[in-house]
């Protein structure tokens, strides 16, 4: 799909719906994007089913793994873990299939894109301005990490690496317990 240097989002976009496999949109540069492993897939359905029946009959949408975001301040297209919208669905323009408004957001680490989900996906994801909360769980250990906005550029980081501890959102009322988000997660079949 690279035979370019440079894409422009409508060129992107117009490839990445005929495209077999997802890729990223980051400022003109098409990113192929890595398969999951089993872990990562069962970390993402873990918290994603636990959100929606949670959130069911409220006025929230849950998002898992294939629904792509624009983030336009910094010009990327992304397909975040989970995703968590509150009230009607905002969509790029011209666009029903590319979302906006998150207000929420998960991410799970993989060895290939850790830094990367921690710092400039991370930068990114903060000039959205419904973007409240985001939650990092690594895929090789039990630890996640949660960001949420109180105010203006304000941030307080919570870390949870004990399986029996709850990780309770800021942005909408759910809490899970790291055993749930982990369960049936082989740490061992990562060595």
């Amino acid at each position: 799909m690279q035979a370019q240097e440079y894409y422009s989002p409508a060129e992107y976009l117009a490839l990445e719906v005929v495209s077999e496999n997802r890729n990223e949109y980051i400022d003109g540069q098409i990113i192929p994007m890595t398969g999951g492993t089993p872990n990562h897939n069962q970390i993402a359905l873990n918290l994603s089913g636990g959100l929606n029946f949670a959130l069911k009959r409220q006025p929230y949408r849950v998002f898992v793994t294939d629904q792509r975001l624009w983030i336009p301040q910094k010009r990327i297209h992304t397909y975040p873990d989970v995703m968590v919208v509150a009230g009607s669905l905002e969509f790029s323009e011209g666009r029903k299939d590319t979302i906006t408004n998150p207000l929420m957001i998960a991410e799970v680490l993989s060895k290939s894109t850790r830094s990367y989900d921690i710092d400039e996906k991370f930068a990114a994801y903060r000039t959205i301005p419904s973007f409240q909360e985001y939650v990092l769980i690594d895929q090789y250990t039990i630890h996640v990490e949660q960001y949420f906005k109180t105010e203006d550029k304000k941030w307080i980081f919570c870390e949870y690496d004990d399986e029996n501890s709850l990780l309770a959102l800021a942005s909408v009322q759910f809490q899970i317990s790291l055993s749930d988000i982990y369960d049936k997660v082989d740490f061992n079949a990562l060595q």
